[in-house]
Formats: structure tokens, sequence, C-alpha cells
């Protein structure tokens, strides 16, 4: 059993929870996933089986879509709702002035990560940390906000539609823009809608997963990460060369792409440089 399966997670489940749940439904050893979402976040979790796991790090590299609801005038720990608060106050803040200050965090910016994060700093997570002994100076790492829209008002929460990079944490982006306003902010909920190509609306509850009678039906290809890259078809000896880990000469461009048996199957993303061909990771089934 091998490819991506695409859940849409409910709250209070963590990412791991997902995993640790799906290994016994597919009774599969080799699941992981891609771009954690917190607990209380809802939407898209790519979920990553057998071979496709060597995928990880292509998954978590494309960039997200979500639909996050910022409440202004509340600042918290752990920059949502769900932190300890640690200000309050009223927020009169009109449309156009939030029009105004959302320009600012848009583009290329900085942001310095939360202490209640995975990030690990001198081999140690920041949320441990956190946790034992409050907070720690952490630098500022770059990141890519390509859009943010205000969609408009729900109660207490103005609803924003980001788009951005690998490493964005809207929690902080949430945070910050209070801070800019000048009455404190946090992120009062987060649904992720899309991871590259991937949208939430193939996804599937883990309830569905469960009752479905074909569950390897429900698993999408590998390659669906890699659409961006050209696809090359090797044959005969070339494929067993391929498959053994040799390089191969070739006359394409260079650059990565997607290669293939000549029977459809997906075998490896490749490198083409100086004239060889050479597998940077391969997603075929290793016989033992």
């Amino acid at each position: 059993m091998n490819g991506l399966l695409l859940i849409d997670k409910e709250p209070d489940w963590t990412s791991n929870d997902v995993v640790v749940k799906l290994r016994g439904v597919l009774h599969e050893r080799r699941i992981g996933h891609a771009g954690t979402l917190d607990p209380m976040a809802t939407g898209l979790l790519v979920v990553l089986v057998g071979r496709a796991t060597r995928a990880a790090q292509y998954a978590e590299a494309q960039h997200k879509h979500y639909l996050a609801r910022l409440r202004l005038g509340q600042t918290t720990d752990t920059q949502d709702i769900w932190g300890r608060t640690l200000s309050e106050q009223s927020a009169d803040v009109s449309e156009e002035r939030l029009l105004e200050v959302l320009k600012a965090f848009t583009g290329e910016i900085e942001q310095i990560p939360p202490m209640y994060s995975a990030i690990k700093i001198n081999g140690r997570k920041l949320y441990d940390i956190a946790r034992r002994s409050g907070e720690i100076e952490r630098e500022a790492r770059p990141v890519t906000v390509e859009a943010l829209t205000l969609l408009g008002r729900e109660g207490d929460d103005w609803l924003l539609d980001v788009r951005c990079s690998k490493g964005t944490y809207v929690r902080t982006l949430c945070h910050d823009i209070g801070q800019a306003l000048g009455c404190g902010g946090c992120m009062s909920g987060l649904r992720r809608l899309e991871i590259g190509a991937l949208s939430v609306e193939n996804a599937r509850t883990i309830a569905a997963v469960q009752a479905a009678e074909d569950k390897e039906a429900l698993l999408i290809p590998t390659d669906r990460l890699f659409v961006d890259r050209p696809r090359l078809t090797v044959r005969g000896r070339a494929e067993q060369k391929l498959r053994c880990g040799n390089d191969l000469q070739t006359d394409s461009a260079p650059g990565e792409y997607r290669v293939y048996a000549e029977n459809g199957e997906y075998l490896a993303l490749c490198r083409v440089e100086d004239g060889r061909l050479s597998t940077v990771k391969s997603f075929f089934e290793v016989s033992t």
C-alpha cells in the first residue's frame, strides 16, 4: 500500500493521533504526515503511506492555503485563543484600518517563531522550553505571504484568507497584526484548505476511511506531489539500471524529472546534470 491519503482533520486530534489511528485502520506501519496541524485546527492533513513516506520533505515544502479567524483585543501565550490570556482590551478597529495593516504583512516578511512550536533550539523543542521555563530569545525567520485577503467579519472575529510559504505560522501572523494595530490579537480558528495542488475538497474524515470497503482505493499516487516537474519514461535495460540505483546517460535538459517505467509505474524523482540522470528519491517498492 503506497500513496497519499488526504484527511480532513477534525478538532481535538493531533496530527500524530491521526497517524497512529491510521496505522491500525490501514494495517500499515509505514505512515507519516506532512505539515503539522495544531490540535484545534481542522482541514487538510496529507498522510503518507508506504514508500510515499519518502516524500515527506517535498510535501512539507509545498505552499499552504488557510482560512483563519483573527480576534483582536486579546493576546495569549500560545498566540491563539486556547492559550493563557495575557491581555485583553477593546479593539475598535475599522475595516479600512485593518486592510491598511494587512498590506504590511503581504509578500516577504519576517516572523519570530512562537514559543509553543516544535522548532528546536540547541536540540530542545520550543514548546518543551515554554512549558518548563517560559520564554527564550528566538531569531526572526523569513517567510512569504503570497496573499492575505480580508473576507469579512463574523461575530468577534475577522476572517482571513491566507496563502503562504512553508514555515509560516498563521498564529504568529494574527498576533503580529494585532501588535501592529496596537490592540493585540490572536488566532481564534484555523482551517487548512490546500497544500500545493492538493485540496481538502478531496479529503476524507477518519470515520469515512474506517467505513470504506476498499481503503487502498482512497490513496492518491505519490507523483501528484511532483506535477510541476516534466515527465520521463525509461524502458528495458535503462529501467533495470535505474531500479538498481545506477545513473543513466541522457540528452534531456538539466533539471528535475518525474521518471516512470514503460508500464506507467512511477519510479523516482530524478535529476539531470551534465548529461546524466541520477535518482534523487525512489518510490517503487523494493523486493526483499
